[in-house]
C-alpha cells in the first residue's frame, strides 16, 4: 500500500522500545503510514513509553498536554490526528490514561502493537478510545511484517533484534514483570530469518535484546531448547554478520556455556552489560536478586578468565529502602574491585505496584543524592581511565553515521565506545582500523590506519 498518511513516533527508554518503535513503523506501513519527524504534520502520533524512570507517567501526561494543542489546531483545518500511548506506561496505566487525558484515542501495551492498524480502525469506527493492554496468547512477532529493507531503515550498519521478552525474576523494585509479562523466547529459526534479512539490508552488527536476555530458551530446529550461547553460535555462522552483542543480562543466568561463548566467538564483542544493583547481601536479598556480592565477583572473575579484554558495564541503585551507610559502602567496594568501563546509576524511586514501594525505612532524598554523587564520581573516574587506556591502540571501528562536521564519521569500537575520525563517506557501514589518539569522558577520536 502506498503511504497516504504520516506517523510520528516518540520513543522513551530502553533499546527494546527503540526496536518496538521500528517494528510499529513497519507494521503501520501496511496501513498506509509513512514516518515523519514533525508531530504537527502527523495523522498519527505515538508515544512509546518507558516506566523505569521516576515519574514516567507524569512526563507522559505533560507531553499529552502539548499534543492536545496540535490535535486541536489540525482539527480546525479539518485534519484528523490520532494520538496513541504505547509501551510500558500504557500497560501500567491502562484506562487511567484515557480518563486523565481525553485527547488520547488509543492505549496499547507492548504485547499488542502488532494490532495497531486494527485498533486504529476500531477507534475510527466506534469514535471511542480503545484500550488494549491484555497479554494475548498469540505470538506478536508472528504477525509482524518482515523487517524493512535498507532504504527504509534509520540505521543500516547496526540493528537491534528482540529475542526474549518479559521477566520471571520479580526484583522488588522493578515493574517489568507487570508491564512486559512472563519470559517468552522466540525460536532460533525466527530469529535467524530476521537476522539474515537485516544482514541482506546492510546490517553488520546485531544486538540481541531481552529484558532478561541470557534467560533465553527458544525452540531449536530439533524441537528442543536452545540457550543464548547456542543462539549466538548459530548466528555467528551467518555470512556478513561481523558483530554480535546482547543486553540486558542477569547474573543468575550467566551460565558456563555463555561465558565460553565469549571465549570462543570472535563475532561476539568483548563488552558485557551485567547489572549487580547493590553490594550488600541484605539489600540484594530485599531486592530479590537471588545472588550475593561475592557471587557477582566470582562471575566477573570467570568471565575475565575466559575473555581477558572484556569491558564490563552495569546498573546500580542507591538508596534502596533500608540501605545503611555501611551497605552503601559495600556497593562502592564492588565498583572498586570490578572497575567498570561504563555504568548506569540511579537513585531508588518507588514504582507503584512493586513490593519495594511499600517497604519501611525509605531512605531520605538528601541521603540518596549524596550517595549517588559519590558513586558517580567513582564510576566516571573508572570510565575515563578505561577510555584513556585505549589511546595508542588500533581498534576496529564500525562507522555508523556522519559526524558534526564535514568529512567526519562516527562509529563504535568493540567496547561500545563512540569513536570519531576523519573518513570518507564510502566507509559508512564498514569496519575500519582506527588508531586512537585522544580519549574524552564519553568518546574517543582517532586516525584511520591501513588494514
Amino acid at each position: 500500500m502506498a503511504p497516504t498518511k504520516k506517523v510520528f513516533i516518540k520513543t522513551y527508554g530502553c533499546q527494546m522500545n527503540v526496536y518496538d518503535s521500528e517494528r510499529m513503523a513497519e507494521a503501520l506501513a501496511g496501513g498506509g503510514y509513512a514516518p515523519t519527524d514533525a508531530p504537527d504534520n502527523a495523522d498519527l502520533i505515538i508515544l512509546n513509553t518507558c516506566h523505569i524512570r521516576e515519574k514516567a507517567a507524569e512526563k507522559v501526561y505533560s507531553e499529552l498536554g502539548r499534543l492536545r494543542s496540535i490535535k486541536e489546531e489540525r482539527a480546525r483545518a479539518d485534519q484528523e490526528t490520532v494520538i496513541a500511548v504505547a509501551g510500558c506506561v500504557a500497560q501500567a496505566e491502562g484506562d487511567e490514561i484515557v480518563r486523565r487525558a481525553p485527547v488520547v484515542d488509543l492505549v496499547v501495551g507492548p504485547q499488542s502493537y502488532h494490532q495497531l492498524n486494527t485498533l486504529i480502525a476500531r477507534n475510527r469506527t466506534t469514535a471511542r478510545p480503545v484500550v488494549e493492554t491484555e497479554f494475548p496468547e498469540d505470538d506478536k512477532f508472528r504477525h509482524l511484517p518482515a523487517r524493512a529493507p535498507a532504504p527504509a531503515r534509520t540505521h543500516t550498519a547496526s540493528a537491534f533484534l528482540t529475542v526474549q521478552e518479559g521477566c520471571d525474576k520479580f526484583c522488588t523494585f522493578c515493574v517489568v514483570p507487570y508491564t512486559r509479562g512472563a519470559e517468552y523466547s522466540r525460536s532460533v529459526a525466527a530469529i535467524e530469518e530476521e537476522a539474515r534479512r537485516l544482514v541482506a539490508a546492510g546490517v553488520r552488527e546485531i544486538t540481541l535484546l531481552g529484558q532478561n536476555v541470557n534467560a533465553y530458551h527458544g525452540e531449536n530446529s530439533k524441537g528442543g531448547t536452545a540457550s543464548l550461547a547456542d543462539l549466538l553460535r548459530h548466528l555467528a555462522a551467518i555470512e556478513g554478520l561481523e558483530r554480535l552483542r546482547y543486553t540486558t543480562s542477569h547474573p543468575r543466568d550467566m551460565s558456563e556455556d555463555l561465558i565460553a561463548a565469549h571465549r570462543d566467538l570472535a563475532t561476539l564483542m568483548p563488552y558485557l552489560h551485567l547489572p549487580f544493583q547493590a553490594g550488600a547481601d541484605r539489600v540484594l536479598a530485599a531486592m530479590n536478586r537471588k545472588h550475593t556480592g561475592a557471587e557477582y565477583l566470582d562471575i566477573v572473575a570467570r568471565i575475565r578468565a575466559a575473555r581477558a579484554d572484556i569491558a564490563l558495564s552495569t546498573d546500580i541503585i542507591v538508596g534502596f529502602p533500608g540501605e545503611t551507610d555501611e551497605e552503601f559502602e559495600a556497593t562502592l567496594d564492588i565498583v572498586r574491585k570490578v572497575r567498570f568501563a561504563q555504568a548506569y546509576s540511579f537513585k531508588y524511586s518507588p514504582r507503584p505496584g512493586t513490593p519495594a514501594a511499600t517497604m519501611e525505612r525509605q531512605v531520605p532524598e538528601p541521603v540518596k543524592i549524596a550517595r549517588l554523587a559519590r558513586l558517580q564520581a567513582l564510576l566516571e573516574e573508572q570510565q575515563s581511565s578505561f577510555n584513556a587506556g585505549c589511546v595508542g591502540r588500533v581498534l576496529p571501528v564500525l562507522f555508523e553515521r556522519q559526524g558534526r562536521r564535514e568529512g567526519q564519521l562516527i562509529g563504535r569500537s568493540p567496547y561500545l565506545q563512540s569513536v570519531h575520525a576523519d573518513a570518507a563517506p564510502g566507509l559508512m557501514g564498514r569496519i575500519i582500523p582506527v588508531e586512537i589518539a585522544k580519549a574524552g569522558p564519553n568518546s574517543l577520536s582517532g586516525v584511520i590506519r591501513a588494514a
